[in-house]
């Protein structure tokens, strides 16, 4: 199916000749007038079927959510294919096509099928007003059968919808008790995570308040020409990012990752991929190019367990970690899911594989990566007080392995939520993560790992055991931080939460844009601000100067405004005596203090943590102003 898909101010066609011998009967062939439509026109070709139809009007419907339209015409159009089905066939297709935008709660009309028409058309001018698809069947990109099309909602989906999961809360003496039995009086954000998983609604109706902050603070925006759940980082956003991920990378690497880079994109039709899709429950994006059908990855999965194949390995080389950090990874989440930084379609994701000997080694290693990804997160700036845990496993983990929960349960030290499977659904038999609770009170997940007992015989992965056996690892899926955005996210929400407490919010001092802003007083003071904006850079601290014709009262409330840690204005008096006033944003109070004296206060506060050299011009004069 090929379609030229247009949003219209407005669109007049009026029916004038029968064209066809299966031309619909119509009994007004007077003009048509419609206004603020999106005009899809649709040429049926040789091979089309119901799915195609379904296919067609989803990918419509995605695109209008973007647009903000819910106006549908479709328009037969024979002219955009020489491959065309026969008429009988396209006629009932466009006649699905119409049911289908009815089913998805589109205003839709459809223009006669088999008539010659004219057509006057006024198209917007906006960047998404004017695209086409072309909708293959799934015979003709090499697929089997619906189970393995990655295209559709995957087999786990379809089984993570129907799993019957028994839903607990275990407490740090090892008890499971009931949800409905259990005092939440002082475990508010526990009670609201344990509705939020258990009902499974994840779509949002209203921004979280993070979405106005990173607007605010310069950090990231969507991108309208592209996908929804693809945003565009500024400069101040590409600093932060870059700060956090270098972070995470070094601490993974001191723990022992080695790490790696692999491919965005994989052949659906490879052996070991196939099989995967129907146990991961992700919604892939995919690409058509040269015969083959790929789709792009949803996690670094498929790139380090192919690595691992060609490894020859022994169990004396085990536990074996590789990593990357996959900048990105892509999932097509559902549209009502995505907002702001909380839930994206391509996103930053720090991934850890380590393959073990055993359940023994694997139980060990996971204890040790729980404790990093706690440790990842204060350092970043997110406390253990600031999420809840749920951990997921079998029946039968738990009672085999009860002890290593209750480990973690002690270790977390505080009550968390459980989802207990009968039986075994996907390709792991324990999962934990930590889950930040937001001001909607939706829940984030952050930091997880998973205990895979099936990939490394999918992936072929191997290993020689003590009796020179060849043996598969046993896998753990690790991500210290959870993706990036969402870090951010994290902090951003965090930050609103300190608002409304009527404290002033803040980011994290290491990675803040601009640490220091320096506000001469006239320009007379202009090199000694250069002098002090220097001797900070030196030593590995983001300095600026405010060098704007405005008063020094507006100055202080712009850099108030961008949530700048310190202030210092400069004047006569602090040009000679290099006694400095500075504004402290976080401890909220005006101190006297040296510049070196300054200098090593930041640099105690950020000790061990990565620098960068600030991503904007020194002189704020310099700099473009950001029109959002």
């Amino acid at each position: 199916m090929r379609i030229l898909q247009l949003h219209c101010d407005s669109i007049d066609y009026t029916p004038t000749k029968q064209e066809s011998i299966v031309a619909e009967e119509i009994k007004d062939t007077r003009t048509r007038h419609l206004e603020e439509i999106v005009v899809a026109f649709v040429a049926v070709e040789a091979g089309d079927d119901s799915a195609v139809a379904a296919d067609a009007i989803r990918q419509i419907n995605e695109s209008m959510l973007k647009i903000g339209c819910t106006s549908l015409l479709i328009y037969p159009y024979a002219h955009l294919s020489s491959d065309l089905a026969k008429p009988s066939i396209a006629f009932e297709i466009c006649k699905e096509m119409e049911q289908n935008a009815i089913d998805a709660k589109l205003e839709v009309s459809r223009a006669p099928f088999g008539w010659t028409k004219s057509y006057q058309v006024k198209v917007k001018g906006h960047p998404l007003a004017e695209s086409s698809k072309a909708i293959k069947p799934k015979a003709e990109r090499g697929i089997a059968d619906e189970s393995e099309d990655p295209c559709d909602t995957s087999q786990a989906l379809k089984r993570e919808s129907k799993i019957e999961s028994q839903w607990r809360i275990l407490t740090t003496d090892g008890d499971l008790v009931k949800i409905d039995e259990f005092d939440f009086t002082d475990y508010k954000k526990l009670e609201m995570l344990a509705k939020y998983e258990i009902k499974k609604q994840r779509q949002v109706d209203e921004p979280p308040p993070h979405v106005a902050l990173m607007k605010k603070l310069t950090i990231a925006d969507y991108e309208p020409a592209s996908d929804q759940g693809n945003m565009r980082f500024f400069p101040n956003g590409r600093l932060i990012k870059s700060l956090i991920e270098t972070h995470v990378t070094n601490r993974v690497k001191n723990y022992g990752g080695y790490e790696v880079e692999t491919p965005i994109m994989y052949d659906s039709q490879h052996p070991s991929m196939a099989s995967y899709f129907n146990r991961f429950p992700a919604r892939q994006y995919t690409i058509d190019s040269e015969g083959k059908h790929l789709f792009l990855r949803f996690a670094a999965c498929f790139g380090q367990f192919l690595i691992a194949n060609h490894y020859q390995m022994s169990h004396h080389n085990l536990p074996y970690r590789l990593y990357e950090m996959t900048r990105y990874s892509f999932r097509r989440e559902q549209s009502g899911e995505l907002v702001g930084l909380r839930r994206l379609r391509a996103f930053t994701m720090p991934d850890c594989h380590a393959f073990c000997r055993d359940l023994h080694q694997a139980v060990g290693e996971i204890e040790t990566r729980f404790e990093l990804s706690r440790q990842v997160l204060s350092e970043i700036g997110i406390t253990p007080n600031d999420y809840e845990m749920a951990i997921r496993f079998t029946e039968e983990f738990y009672h085999e392995n009860r002890n290593v929960i209750n480990k973690l349960a002690t270790a977390h030290g505080r009550p968390m939520l459980v989802e207990m499977w009968k039986d075994r659904f996907f390709y792991f038999i324990l999962k934990w993560e930590f889950n930040y609770i937001d001001n909607l009170g939706k829940a984030s997940s952050l930091s997880t790992d998973q205990i895979d007992v099936e990939n490394a015989g999918r992936y072929g992965i191997t290993f020689v055991d003590e009796k020179n056996r060849q043996m598969n690892p046993i896998i753990l899926h690790n991500s210290p931080s959870g993706a990036i955005e969402r870090v951010i996210y994290t902090l951003l929400e965090k930050a609103a939460c300190e608002a409304k407490e009527g404290k002033r919010p803040h980011l994290p001092l290491w990675i803040s844009p601009t640490q220091v802003r320096i506000i001469p007083l006239t320009e007379e003071f202009d090199k000694y601000a250069e002098s002090a904006c220097k001797k900070l850079s030196e030593n590995d601290i983001r300095a600026d100067i405010d060098d704007r014709n405005m008063s020094i009262g507006k100055r202080i409330r712009e850099a108030e405004k961008e949530w700048t840690p310190y202030i210092l204005v400069v004047g006569a008096k602090e040009a000679e005596s290099d006694n400095l006033r500075v504004r402290d944003r976080e401890a909220g109070d005006v101190k006297d203090m040296t510049l070196d004296a300054l200098i090593m206060t930041i640099r105690e506060k950020t000790a061990k943590m990565p620098t960068a050299e600030i991503n904007m011009p020194v002189r704020i004069s310099k700099r473009p102003q950001l029109m959002i």
